[in-house]
């Protein structure tokens, strides 16, 4: 497989899992129609465009180019040890109100964590 098969391939799969289409990426990127779908074709893409398409995805440019298998370039940890007290705790929010999603509507958000031995002061 070619590099920019390979750009091609993880391109479309990245589009794929967004459950958008080309043409919404492209639109929200303003390119012109058809851009990203022409990458099947052989087409390499700029320097500038490979650094837009990895920030629009938020993942390595190097994973479009196959210097990295994993599309994130840290692990999760070393993101959050890397957040400010404020995105922390947007981080917290987050996370717990989807976790509430996901349990019975009827508890009580502090019987799910005291249930299972988290205390507020512990997050």
């Amino acid at each position: 497989m070619t590099k920019n098969d390979l750009f091609f391939k993880r391109l479309d799969q990245l589009i794929t899992e967004s459950g958008k289409t080309y043409n919404q990426v492209e639109r929200e990127l303003n390119y012109p129609r058809n851009a990203l779908n022409n990458y099947k074709h052989g087409s390499e893409p700029s320097a500038t465009r490979l650094f837009e398409l990895a920030a629009y995805f938020n993942i390595s440019p190097y994973y479009f180019i196959g210097k990295c298998e994993k599309p994130f370039s840290q692990s999760m940890k070393e993101l959050f040890k890397n957040l400010d007290s404020s995105q922390r705790l947007e981080l917290y929010k987050l996370s717990t109100n989807w976790l509430l999603s996901k349990v019975e509507p009827e508890k009580n958000s502090l019987d799910v964590f005291s249930k299972n031995g988290i205390k507020l002061e512990q997050i």
